[in-house]
């Protein structure tokens, strides 16, 4: 027994062999090294976060991480929604400008940022009480959400100023003033609403005045509009643009009000008065902001024209909104419609290949009938406008009932030759009889959840697209509106 485990025995009694002696030494140089590394590691990071100035050092590794994260997931799904939902309250510090080495030869300096300003406007206060009901008071309630508005958006890295934070009188003159004077990036005014004519009137409001000059009053309003209505599932009332209101008139920045619910309805009188709704409230807000100042991304694209007249009712409606686009043109409407494409690059929008003529049985014959037919779409698209474009887009889709045989041997080839492809992950499903423009809307915003980067298929070919365009945009104010290029990373199915 012992001569078959005499290294156990001989640990035991305090004796130790050359070999276990050796690994002993051994453990303890690898321990050493290991720990002078981690030290080694740590003043290196200090060093870092110090010179980098520490704040911001951390907040781009943390970006970098989320994006990192995020990409690793697919896109659309509540997992990823949720994912983006936190990367959009991500404090908003945006780069300005670069400063220029230095003489000395200190080389280039960090990027000057601006980390955006919410000027936040509890109405009422002091011996202006607002509306109230049952001793509920308005002014105790705005100032209540605004409070927690305030704390979260500081917790998220933005800077925030107040009208007020006690129970003082602040005229509407001087909150005004003092916004304008303070450089705020934006103004939310917060206030609760009230009526004589019946108990029943619920839900939120939401005001800004249009035909100010302020173009993105609206989009403010919107993105505080819908980010609440999502987070307190309160009713849905209209978004009103003919706000009268001397805060929303005289501000210099984008400026919207809301006001939350209704304390002549007793039932959200009791709600408006819970710690857990005003939080609600609160955190609905501050998303709005949140993706007001980090919009996601949307391309939105339109494939079969030009069109004479529903082309150019899109175009009017992307150029009133300062929105550029990407179409897929097809050649022999280019033809038809030399004008239309002139006028597409004209107003700034990128254009890519559709095909030459929309006829899947001899596109996707073979690569050599899909490449012909793409060159002379090409060359007409060319000779029409003077662009020579890298992008393209198959009439159906990458896969498709047409391309399986094909389908696979035409993208080599076209990527070979230096051609991008486009597909999309989101849609309006406009290509079919007699679409709704209703269902058209509920499909491309249906279509766009949980997705950080949108290529949005829409036909402006078709009339219901046109009418619906509008509307559809309204109801996708997260995101910011960019045309295709180069630079962009394919969605491919």
């Amino acid at each position: 027994m012992y001569g078959e485990s005499s290294f156990t025995w001989e640990y035991v009694c305090g004796y130790e062999t050359r070999e276990q002696r050796k690994r002993r030494l051994l453990r303890r140089t690898y321990t050493l090294t290991a720990a002078v590394c981690i030290v080694s590691l740590t003043v290196m990071i200090s060093v870092k976060f110090v010179s980098a100035g520490g704040v911001r050092f951390l907040t781009e590794k943390l970006q970098h991480t989320k994006t990192e994260a995020a990409a690793a997931l697919p896109l659309g799904g509540e997992e990823t929604e949720a994912v983006w939902e936190k990367e959009a309250a991500v404090p908003a510090v945006l780069v300005t400008e670069q400063t220029a080495a230095s003489d000395e030869g200190e080389g280039v300096q960090p990027a000057a940022v601006h980390i955006p300003t919410v000027y936040l406007d509890p109405g009422h206060g002091g011996t202006d009480e607002g509306c109230s009901r049952e001793g509920v008071r308005e002014k105790d309630l705005n100032l209540a959400i605004a409070l927690l508005v305030r704390d979260q958006l500081k917790e998220q890295g933005y800077q925030v100023i107040m009208s007020r934070e006690t129970d003082t009188y602040v005229s509407k003159e001087m909150r005004v003033a003092e916004a304008n004077r303070s450089g705020a990036d934006i103004y939310i005014s917060i206030h609760q609403n009230a009526t004589e004519e019946g108990a029943s009137a619920n839900g939120m409001e939401v005001w800004y005045t249009e035909d100010d000059g302020r173009t993105d009053s609206k989009r403010l309003a919107q993105l505080i509009r819908q980010q609440t209505l999502k987070s307190t599932e309160a009713t849905e009332r209209e978004l009103r643009s003919d706000a009268d209101f001397y805060v929303t008139k005289n501000t210099s920045m984008p400026a919207c009000l809301i006001e939350t619910g209704f304390l002549s309805n007793a039932g959200e009188r009791r709600k408006l008065n819970l710690a857990e709704y005003q939080q609600q409230i609160a955190g609905g807000i501050v998303q709005g902001i949140a993706y007001y100042f980090h919009p996601k991304t949307m391309y939105l694209t339109f494939d079969d024209g030009p069109s004479e007249e529903n082309t150019r009712k899109v175009l009017e409606i992307l150029r009133e909104r300062n929105i550029k686009a990407t179409f897929f043109l097809v050649g022999e409407k280019v033809r038809q419609h030399p004008e239309v494409a002139r006028q597409i690059v004209a107003e700034g929008h990128t254009i890519g290949i559709h095909c030459d003529k929309h006829d899947y049985d001899a596109l996707y014959a073979s690569v050599d009938s899909y490449v012909a037919d793409f060159e002379k779409a090409r060359q007409t698209v060319y000779e029409v406008t003077g662009v020579e474009t890298n992008l393209f887009r198959f009439p159906g889709g990458s896969v498709n009932a047409y391309n399986k045989k094909t389908g696979k041997a035409i993208i080599r080839e076209m990527t070979d030759r230096g051609y991008i492809y486009y597909d999309w992950n989101a849609s309006l499903e406009d290509a079919v009889k007699n679409p709704d423009p209703k269902q058209l809307i509920k499909n491309g915003v249906e279509t766009t959840l949980g997705r950080k980067k949108v290529v949005l298929l829409a036909h402006d070919v078709v009339g219901s697209t046109t009418l619906c365009l509008e509307e559809l945009l309204d109801s996708l104010p997260e995101y910011e509106m960019k045309p295709l290029n180069e630079e962009v990373e394919p969605i491919c199915f």
